[in-house]
């Protein structure tokens, strides 16, 4: 059974940088695209990057130049640096494979406000 945990997440302030981390049991994490979801109130949930198993990485708009996701097969952990922070980043914070195969983790809240 796969396990997602999700971590970094907190409460900074606007322009602030935060670091998520994405620990997974239970699969062959290296084989997996994995992405970087967020889940907003009153949002559907959007996936804001995603990495595939060669550590080329993808972007949404709305967080490109200011988020870099990232990998460690080794690991089985990705990444998700989150710089430059803004109050509409605010949400839930999950990570899954390309395709959601996975069972959602808890995820981590991201809070930006001042």
């Amino acid at each position: 059974q796969v396990q997602v945990v999700e971590s970094g997440g907190g409460l900074v302030q606007p322009g602030g940088s935060l670091r998520l981390s994405c620990a997974v049991s239970g699969s062959t994490f290296s084989i997996h695209s994995i992405g970087w979801y967020r889940l907003a109130p009153g949002k559907a949930r959007e996936r804001v990057a995603y990495i595939i198993p060669s550590g080329s990485p993808r972007y949404a708009e709305v967080v490109e130049g200011r988020f870099t996701i990232s990998r460690d097969n080794a690991k089985n952990t990705a990444y998700l640096q989150m710089n430059s922070l803004k109050p509409e980043d605010t949400a839930v914070y999950y990570c899954n494979t390309v395709g959601m195969t996975w069972a959602w983790g808890r995820g981590t809240q991201v809070t930006i406000s001042s």
